[in-house]
């Protein structure tokens, strides 16, 4: 069993990381056009961390062929791996979404003190925080909570409620806010030079593309449940008496924020149609973050 050393952070009981940054004022008032938030986008969209500042690879790892080995391996195995190779580098990332139990279990029982990188929108159901509650306690995660340094209300007072625009970049914009941001920096913050992620290849037509072990804004990212199906999911849960987030039994396969998810009705043909208003399939957090790695942050052209 694996065990980190104990990094200090600037956290309080809960896990919660504060923004420690400065975002800009203005004597602007409110804007309801997507337009005019657009103007505003470069004042108060909260930056990211430079590519500069991100970790330099330390690690001398031919990725064709480890995924040439791991291609058919279990999934505790490239766990196992990726504690053995990244030690106190290797963090992983929750949403407490609909599988999330699976990810969170299988890794903790292979490294208990993870830091497991939680970014909380302000926006999510009463559920989930219930939900990201039980598993806390149940499995005793080292929870790290990561939050944009601009509040709901403020970010609604200065760019009206971005997910009524009914718009991609509108939809980009809130998810830069909210989610990228907070995420690229608790990256930082933790010093990750390895990401564990339960993205799966049949949720996103860009999730299968994607490799079990690749690179991601210079960072490793290791997908131990990548080939999964529903199936291997629902047999994981039961056989480790393991929840499903509660909104599964009211016809959701997939939960983010309340504004911007909703059950699966007979019309959808795909799971993801019931989030982001079925404009876009990712909200960004794994996306390339590079012009050089990708063209667009707009799932919906992958």
């Amino acid at each position: 069993m694996f065990s980190f050393s104990q990094k200090k952070h600037d956290t309080n009981r809960f896990g919660l990381i504060s923004a420690g940054m400065a975002i800009p004022l203005t004597d602007s008032a409110s804007s309801s056009s997507f337009d005019q938030s657009r103007e505003l986008h470069s004042l108060h969209t909260p930056p990211s961390p430079s590519m500069d500042e991100q970790p330099v690879f330390n690690h001398n790892i031919d990725l064709t062929v480890v995924n040439e080995k791991f291609e058919q391996a279990a999934a505790v195995e490239l766990v196992n791996w990726a504690a053995d190779t990244f030690a106190d580098g290797l963090v992983m990332s929750t949403s407490f979404g609909i599988q999330a139990a699976v990810m969170l279990h299988l890794v903790t029982q292979v490294v208990p003190n993870i830091p497991v990188i939680w970014v909380d929108t302000g926006y999510l159901p009463a559920q989930t925080y219930l939900f990201a509650e039980e598993l806390t306690q149940r499995l005793s995660l080292n929870l790290r909570v990561y939050q944009s340094p601009m509040s709901p209300a403020r970010m609604e007072a200065i760019y009206g409620k971005l997910w009524e625009f009914n718009d991609v970049k509108a939809f980009n914009q809130y998810d830069q806010i909210r989610k990228v941001e907070p995420m690229q920096r608790a990256l930082q913050d933790l010093q990750a030079t390895a990401w564990l992620a339960g993205l799966r290849s049949t949720q996103t037509n860009y999730r299968q593309s994607l490799r079990r072990i690749d690179i991601q804004s210079n960072r490793y990212k290791v997908l131990p449940i990548l080939r999964w199906h529903s199936k291997d999911i629902y047999e994981y849960l039961q056989a480790h008496d393991l929840p499903y987030h509660p909104f599964f039994d009211l016809g959701y396969t997939t939960v983010g924020d309340w504004h911007s998810s909703r059950p699966v009705g007979a019309e959808d043909d795909n799971d993801r149609n019931t989030r982001f208003q079925g404009l876009k399939e990712e909200c960004g957090l794994h996306l390339p973050q590079t012009p050089e790695e990708s063209q667009s942050l707009d799932s919906s052209s992958l």
